[in-house]
């Protein structure tokens, strides 16, 4: 009888404690308080982050310095994409002059950030856009700051202070959720307007979306009817072109534009050194394409060939036991593939 009390009450401390930890939100609570305060019916908020398709919030580990590598581009930075650019410009080109003549952008220029961007269109992601998005306006709450601390409290290994490190997480933190929650609200504003399901909108994992990956905002604020259809779809170059030409135009572009001008401009399309360097090369080659070598075989003379009489035998002469050995080895070690070659290249 005893057991079966304990047994009853070790239950009930049981429920308790799983009805306690039950999150019907599953850790996106504060963000939909967030919505729905600022004006995105609370009905659909709570119906998108319920959604099985949406997975549970837990927890987003972010750097403290992001840089990202010029690796990342390298496959990019190639004749070869710089032909797909011009393949591109030539595919389009109405649009493309068109918003080089209303925004005053180079359409060479345009035609390399939508083939870094997307491919022309060929990739544009497949990614439900608003799960991306919210997880990044989620790096400020407050569990997860404390975990991300911790974390890179492990990394330094005391080279650096608690205080410098929570500091550093903390303006991070901060900077990332000030950065993407207006993006999160964005997304559901498109989706009103579109009459789309918000998670059907999909894009890059990290929330871009359309030919020339703009964040929601970037729609709301540039997306242009180009081909007056009475909407905006930047999955239409029509409309995709003339976008991201705008965009660049907001942000400064001008013909008269130094080096250093036009880095500061694709700076706002794309906060990195490597991409920047990316298009503007491609934007070069498509303008200038450099000229492909062309080498010419070179005929050998023929060997000239010594007729030996019919009565007579050639007996080729016997190498030495020492030069046959040299041959094998040398011919043995032709054969082995080096470390190199074994190596596996990273992306």
């Amino acid at each position: 009888m005893r057991c079966i009390v304990l047994g009853v009450a070790l239950a009930a401390v049981l429920g308790v404690g799983r009805a306690a930890a039950y999150d019907p939100d599953r850790g996106w609570g504060p963000l939909i308080e967030k919505l729905a305060h600022d004006g995105v019916p609370r009905n659909t908020v709570v119906t998108v982050f319920r959604d099985d398709r949406v997975d549970p919030f837990d927890g987003l580990q972010f750097s403290l310095e992001p840089r990202e590598s010029h690796a990342l581009y390298r496959h990019l930075h190639t004749y070869t994409t710089a032909l797909q650019a011009r393949r591109c410009l030539d595919e389009h080109w109405a649009a493309f002059r068109g918003a080089e003549q209303q925004y005053g952008v180079p359409a060479t220029l345009v035609a390399s950030i939508i083939q870094v961007e997307s491919g022309c269109g060929r990739n544009t992601g497949r990614s439900r856009i608003v799960p991306a998005l919210a997880r990044l306006a989620m790096a400020a709450e407050p569990e997860n700051l404390a975990r991300n601390v911790e974390r890179h409290l492990l990394l330094a290994g005391g080279t650096r202070s608690t205080d410098d490190i929570t500091g550093f997480a903390r303006w991070r933190a901060q900077v990332l959720e000030d950065m993407f929650y207006p993006e999160v609200k964005a997304a559901f504003d498109i989706a009103a307007r579109m009459h789309v399901d918000p998670l059907e909108i999909r894009g890059s994992g990290s929330g871009a979306f359309g030919i020339p990956q703009f964040l929601p905002r970037s729609y709301l604020w540039f997306g242009v009817d180009g081909d007056g259809d009475g909407r905006v779809s930047l999955y239409e170059p029509a409309d995709a072109i003339p976008s991201c030409a705008r965009y660049l135009q907001h942000y400064g572009w001008r013909s008269d534009l130094t080096h250093t001008g036009k880095r500061k401009v694709i700076w706002g399309y794309n906060h990195s050194d490597a991409y920047i360097d990316t298009v503007l090369w491609l934007a070069d080659e498509v303008e200038s394409p450099t000229p492909v070598r062309t080498v010419r075989a070179t005929k050998r003379p023929r060997a000239k060939t010594t007729r030996v009489a019919a009565n007579c035998t050639h007996k080729p002469a016997a190498k030495s036991t020492k030069a046959v050995a040299k041959s094998t080895k040398a011919t043995t070690k032709s054969t082995k593939p080096s470390k190199t070659a074994q190596a596996h290249q990273a992306h």
